[in-house]
């Protein structure tokens, strides 16, 4: 006989409509996130946007995932080259965070043409500053409301110095020091 004082558990209620777009965009802001450059190359051209929707995803095969958003005109372009890097930036590296960001109006010529980029094994342009830099290939792709996550298999790893960190906390740029010891 079960203890009278357990009560099964009451059923989840779904709260449809009860987050509004704002208080989820703030709620969002509140969790701090590195600034990346995600870039892509290949038949659709070559591009690049600032994001920090980026996330590992599971360490057996080495995979991560990105969110566009779908009404980008570089979403189509990702998608088609099946290719993306992320370039991780450093603290000093703002400036071109914004042009990425499309805060400048600057081509996407223009914006290459701001920092030294190589090619590693997929043709995606890797940042040759960057803290580290993820090459990888799209594996699969998942239309969620306004994005688009491209899951990517990462093909090769290339480390920069340990220099701080660019962080995204609470609509502003951060700064993120490593104080480990040694």
């Amino acid at each position: 006989m079960s203890n009278p004082s357990e009560q099964p558990a009451a059923p989840l209620s779904p709260m449809a409509g009860s987050v509004t777009r704002d208080d989820f965009r703030e709620a969002m802001s509140r969790l701090g996130a590195a600034v990346h450059i995600i870039t892509t190359a290949g038949d659709a051209g070559e591009c690049g946007l600032t994001a920090s929707a980026v996330c590992s995803v599971t360490d057996t095969p080495p995979t991560v995932l990105v969110c566009l958003n779908r009404s980008s005109e570089t979403n189509k372009v990702f998608k088609h080259n099946s290719v993306f890097c992320i370039n991780t930036l450093t603290s000093d590296q703002q400036n071109l965070s914004n042009s990425f960001a499309g805060f400048k109006g600057q081509t996407m010529a223009e914006r290459f043409a701001e920092a030294e980029w190589e090619y590693l094994q997929t043709g995606a342009p890797a940042l040759k500053s960057a803290l580290v830099t993820l090459d990888c290939t799209v594996t699969s792709v998942a239309e969620v409301g306004t994005h688009s996550v491209l899951f990517g298999e990462i093909q090769k790893i290339r480390f920069g110095d340990s220099r701080p960190a660019l962080m995204y906390f609470k609509r502003s740029y951060r700064r993120l020091e490593d104080t480990t010891p040694g």
